[in-house]
């Protein structure tokens, strides 16, 4: 798929948990090879819309989703969906690491192996080759037997990277996933989204706007579940359109 043209499309989606609704008619094109950005004030459905993107809402009681997202031209909300063929084409970051309680090695090799890799030649190309990705290589080539949780936050949080990178996705998902990170790491983490845009859609959600006018090349702007502004990112800070657009990044709502 072409640089700018739109792998996920959000149509006129609203998400209800329970009686409350959380989002709002939001429609959204998200493009290829490009950093997409979601932010707004807490509790506007950051969140929620990203996890609306791989059918993460899914695991939640009481959800209850209206309209279309649409996945190289695929609503996966249509019933006959097959939803792990949906989030193979995603890796997903969460705000703090999760490695999984195996060594180093094993949180890279999971996933292939799960999917029916076996030749550990295989194996150890995908490993090394996904951890030079999420930049952790260097630092780990020699400590690959160790429990991963073993690493620092930061270095977990980059391994979790290579872990949702060696599946092979086409689209990378971030929850506020430098939350928890020190500057350093967060700047790391950064460093490699901002990589991994030449081969992979990326969506982040960030409640920092610094990172956002460090890393955004398209902008979404939720308030109270609205999708009140998009577009490209440096046009959006420049010249918000939208009075709540130009409240929220001069500060006045937070």
């Amino acid at each position: 798929m072409a640089n700018g043209e739109a792998p996920i499309r959000v149509r006129n989606l609203s998400v209800f948990y329970g009686g409350l609704q959380v989002l709002r008619d939001v429609s959204l094109d998200i493009p290829a090879k490009r950093i997409t950005v979601i932010v707004g004030p807490s509790g506007c459905g950051k969140t929620t819309l990203l996890k609306s993107l791989n059918r993460l809402l899914d695991a939640a009681e009481g959800v209850r989703v209206r309209g279309q997202v649409l996945v190289d031209g695929e609503d996966i909300y249509a019933p006959r969906t097959e939803v792990t063929r949906v989030r193979k084409k995603m890796g997903l970051l969460s705000q703090k690491p999760q490695v999984l309680p195996m060594s180093i090695y094993e949180n890279v090799a999971y996933g292939p192996r799960i999917h029916g890799l076996r030749s550990r030649k295989d194996l150890d190309g995908r490993v090394e080759r996904y951890l030079r990705l999420a930049g952790l290589w260097d630092e780990v080539r020699d400590r690959l037997r160790e429990p991963a949780s073993a690493l620092s936050v930061g270095q977990q949080q980059r391994l979790c990277l290579a872990r949702g990178l060696a599946v092979e996705p086409e689209i990378i998902l971030g929850d506020e996933p430098t939350s928890a990170l020190d500057p350093p790491s967060s700047q790391n983490v950064e460093r490699r989204l901002m990589e991994l845009k030449r081969d992979y859609t990326v969506v982040v959600v960030t409640h920092i706007l610094r990172q956002a006018r460090r890393i955004a090349d398209h902008l979404a702007f939720l308030f109270l579940g609205e999708l009140v502004e998009q577009g490209p990112a440096a046009e959006v800070f420049a010249g918000p359109r939208d009075p709540r657009t130009r409240a929220y990044l001069s500060g006045e709502i937070s």
